[in-house]
């Protein structure tokens, strides 16, 4: 339950985050990192860190 709690915060952090402008680097960044992140087991953290990272 905790672990459905962080990530759903991780991701309403990362798209209040995410203005209009930057929202392609965003979808970019989280392809690429829930892709890599699911590889590893991670996917939604992968996401996540991928929309932070496409934004610049």
């Amino acid at each position: 339950m905790t672990r459905i709690l962080i990530r759903a915060a991780l991701i309403l952090a990362a798209v209040a985050l995410a203005s209009t402008a930057e929202a392609k680097g965003c979808l970019k960044g989280a392809a690429v990192g829930g892709v890599a992140g699911h590889m590893a087991g991670h996917g939604v953290m992968g996401a996540a860190a991928g929309c932070a990272l496409g934004r610049h």
